[in-house]
């Protein structure tokens, strides 16, 4: 990557849909940070709690210390109390608030190397919150892909199952207490009840 070259001071995101190791490239880059001896700190949400509540940890289990936050100020607050931290990282940066954009964007004129993984659609294949505005201001962005659980192609999507059918459009993003399970899909074997077509007038 071309980014040595740079002014300190920019923003990396990896992206993708789940099962496409954003998680294991994030954590990839912060060893290889850490090995090179920069302050590097982690921060996730407080909702990611499926395998550690003081680590990020992804699916093919690697793992690494972090910071558990509950929005944007906690992470402000944070590093006004470390300014020798050079490199931030956030993981499933999709779940927090608008003011992220601002934070990590301010982060950045700073100085710092700011790198973030998250999903970049939602289960609908419509964007997730603050990725959109992320990938645009970024300098680097990687985009990763899964294997489609059912043709095996390059998946790009994740499906939403409840009670092993798929989702409705109109479910809410995040279900709390549902029997959901998700797997990587390409567009062609993404389903999405009610989802609406060109010429429709349904909305969310």
């Amino acid at each position: 990557m071309m980014y040595h070259q740079y002014r300190p001071g920019y923003v990396e995101v990896i992206t993708g849909c789940m099962f496409a190791g954003k998680t294991e490239e994030l954590i990839r880059r912060i060893k290889t940070l850490e090995f090179a001896k920069k302050d590097v700190v982690v921060f996730k949400p407080v909702i990611d709690n499926r395998y550690s509540n003081d680590e990020v940890v992804s699916h093919a289990g690697s793992h690494t210390a972090s910071v558990n936050v509950k929005d944007s100020t906690e992470i402000l607050s944070y590093l006004e109390n470390h300014p020798e931290i050079e490199v931030i990282a956030i993981d499933e940066v999709q779940f927090f608030d608008n003011d992220i954009i601002l934070l990590i964007n301010e982060f950045a004129d700073q100085g710092k190397r700011v790198m973030v993984a998250g999903l970049d659609m939602d289960f609908r294949g419509d964007p997730f919150g603050v990725m959109p505005s992320l990938m645009t201001t970024a300098e680097f962005v990687t985009k990763l892909t899964a294997v489609c659980t059912q043709c095996g192609s390059p998946a790009t999507r994740t499906q939403r199952l409840v009670n092993g059918k798929p989702a409705k459009y109109s479910d809410q993003t995040i279900l709390v207490g549902a029997s959901e399970s998700y797997e990587a899909r390409c567009r062609h074997c993404h389903h999405i009840s009610g989802k609406p077509k060109y010429g429709s007038k349904e909305e969310k």
